[in-house]
């Protein structure tokens, strides 16, 4: 992981005015500290990424109890988002098919999930993801028409699941309470979810791309929801590893990110 204060230099020399939390240790664990470390920054929190076991009956109190706690938190920075993925296990073991007593367990803690976000004064968003209980065209039609939840549309993880990212956008408008913009070199996206292959293998592989540059419809999707007058974030996430020294200033992942930020500027043109 990149040095805190580099990374949001570079966020805030693009010009990108909030974050989301990012990994564990990338931010401070405290409210206050997390506020004055972005005001540093000139940047604000929207929310970030909350693993949650749903379909196990077993795991509902801890779940609850670990939602509360990140919603307290996100509540006390101003946040707006809390990004719920539905992990099989606490450490993101493979998934396994789900029964249905899992699947209504899963849509009555999303419920729950929802209701403590509201009496935070935040949105809960689920987040379809590879290697977790969400992760195929199936799993997400199962879950559209099984309970209310919204969603973040994360067009990476979507695409790679097999999912049409744009009819998405289209058919299920109502239900689009986030966006992550995350583009993908299909090809490569295979072997990562038959399991063949880990995500961070396929991630050191280039699995992917800066947007514009992969297999996604990133402008049809934007077009879609812009047209339909979507309101709310766009999150542009770029997945890279570093294996070797830290790339020196200026070069990195920045230089992905800032042709994400030409393509996307492109678009405004047009």
């Amino acid at each position: 992981m990149l040095p805190t204060d580099r990374v949001l230099t570079e966020m805030q020399n693009l010009g990108l005015p909030a974050t989301e939390l990012g990994a564990p240790g990338f931010l401070p664990t405290n409210p206050n500290e997390i506020s004055e470390k972005l005001d540093q920054f000139g940047m604000s929190l929207i929310g970030g990424f909350t693993p949650v076991v749903v379909h196990d009956k077993n795991q509902n109190q801890e779940t609850v109890k670990q939602v509360r706690k990140t919603a307290e938190l996100f509540k006390k920075t101003g946040a707006t988002h809390l990004v719920s993925s539905p992990v099989y296990t606490w450490n993101w073991d493979n998934p396994q098919p789900l029964s249905n007593e899992e699947y209504k367990n899963m849509f009555q803690m999303f419920s729950e999930i929802d209701k403590i976000c509201e009496d935070n004064g935040l949105q809960n968003v689920l987040h379809p993801h590879l290697q977790t209980t969400v992760e195929t065209k199936d799993d997400v039609n199962r879950v559209l028409d099984g309970c209310d939840v919204k969603w973040c549309l994360d067009t990476g993880h979507m695409a790679i699941g097999g999912v049409d990212v744009v009819d998405f956008a289209k058919k299920a408008l109502d239900r689009v309470g986030h966006v992550h913009l995350k583009d993908v070199n299909l090809s490569k996206s295979k072997s990562v979810l038959a399991r063949q292959e880990s995500i961070m293998s396929g991630v050191q592989k280039g699995l992917f791309t800066p947007l514009g540059s992969g297999d996604v419809p990133i402008a049809d999707v934007i077009r879609t929801l812009e047209g339909a007058g979507y309101q709310g974030w766009y999150v542009i996430e770029q997945d890279c590893a570093i294996t070797g020294d830290l790339p020196a200033n200026g070069d990195g992942p920045v230089k992905m990110i800032s042709q994400s930020m030409e393509f996307l500027n492109s678009l405004a043109l047009n």
